[in-house]
């Protein structure tokens, strides 16, 4: 038998997070919005408590100061996240790359364990002005010259590149092998001479932090600033994207849809058009059931593909087809509620507005919902369909 219960520890650990949003986090949502900047008393304030209740870096290892979430776990604590604003997200659960694990000798109490514990921003930078889903096309390049590496290259699209204390940088060590050998990761200071943020981009939506371009021009860092081995960059950062996406995107994508579809049911039992409760238009149902039913699939792959990671597999195709379904349901779950609202769900007096804003580029990044798709097909023709 197949139990889907949710363990004990599990479910107080999601009560607790789903109280801590709604009475710390929610009131600091409003705010961000209309300034674009987080409060910064209030924000110092909720995320020391939200560490003194062990709520922050969640995904890293209990062996560095994290929470020791299994995939799943993570999944379940990241539908809540979905709640609230992404920005807020960062700031007060932070947002801690998996791939700091592979810092070693002084970049542990350097770079790992200060970030862990919310001392220090880490910002990761890939993504180039001619290389977005395609990765391994960047033009970043790294050289060895007199024990040091000189980094000359453009990055955009940066999140918290404008505030981050140091980032890690992908960057080009060898030319001819590319993601085969030939991408390194480097952890590069801010301040570093030849280092600098020449622009912070505007956005469409997630107000409350920065998405920066960052400029490096004969950037000299030390031989030993290496994050991982030379030219082991690009797995390293593929060994970590399932865990990534599944949560950030997938799982979030669950509860911001969650929301939405709660408000919708709110709205439609109270709203009276024609003498009655617009909820009792088949076509407003229509909205709700559909929204409810892609929730519920969307939810049950997540938690699927989250399971095989735990268990060690690789379920890279099931990754693809979460990023794509979460993605874009997500996006239609907040259309059809503003639907519902009419005229009200187009108002910023309503988080609709914010959330259809900001679910919009959950199809674009980390990898397209085309360049998934394609991926997906790729895998099911070399290997076959994945165990459903």
């Amino acid at each position: 038998m197949i139990d889907f219960s949710i363990p004990g520890e599990s479910q107080l650990l999601i009560d607790t997070v789903r109280r801590f949003i709604k009475e710390e986090v929610h009131p600091l949502e409003q705010p961000t919005e209309e300034s674009g900047v987080i409060p910064p008393e209030a924000l110092a304030r909720v995320k020391q408590k939200a560490q003194s209740l062990g709520l922050f870096a969640m995904n890293m290892p209990e062996s560095v100061g994290g929470g020791g979430l299994s995939c799943v776990d993570q999944c379940l604590v990241e539908q809540e996240f979905g709640q609230t604003s992404d920005a807020l997200i960062r700031r007060v659960f932070g947002q801690v790359y998996p791939m700091l694990m592979a810092c070693a000798g002084e970049q542990i109490e350097k770079y790992l364990k200060p970030t862990v514990q919310g001392d220090r921003i880490c910002a990761m930078a890939i993504t180039e002005p001619g290389a977005g889903s395609d990765a391994a096309s960047i033009s970043t390049t790294a050289r060895l010259e007199s024990g040091e590496w000189v980094l000359n290259g453009t990055k955009h699209f940066i999140s918290d590149g404008d505030i981050a204390d140091y980032v890690i940088v992908m960057a080009l060590t060898d030319a001819e092998k590319r993601g085969r050998g030939g991408i390194t990761l480097f952890l590069v200071d801010k301040g570093t001479p030849g280092f600098r943020v020449s622009r912070v981009q505007p956005m469409m939506g997630h107000r409350g932090y920065g998405h920066a371009e960052l400029v490096f021009e004969d950037c000299r860092i030390p031989e030993h600033a290496v994050l991982g081995e030379i030219g082991q960059g690009f797995p390293l950062i593929m060994g970590s994207v399932s865990q990534i996406r599944l949560a950030h995107i997938g799982a979030r994508a669950v509860g911001m849809a969650s929301k939405a579809l709660e408000l919708m049911r709110g709205y439609a039992a109270d709203r009276k058009q024609f003498g009655r409760p617009i909820g009792e238009f088949q076509m407003v149902q229509k909205l709700i059931a559909d929204s409810a039913t892609e929730i519920f699939g969307v939810k049950m792959m997540v938690l699927n593909a989250a399971w095989e990671v735990d268990q060690g597999f690789d379920p890279r195709a099931k990754v693809s087809m979460v990023k794509v379904a979460a993605s874009e349901m997500q996006g239609r779950v907040v259309d059809r509620a503003i639907q519902v609202f009419g005229g009200m769900g187009f108002t910023k007096e309503m988080p609709l507005e914010r959330m259809y804003r900001d679910a919009r580029v959950t199809r674009i990044y980390d990898g397209t919902s085309e360049i998934h798709r394609m991926l997906i097909a790729r895998d099911i023709i070399k290997r076959g369909l994945p165990a459903f």
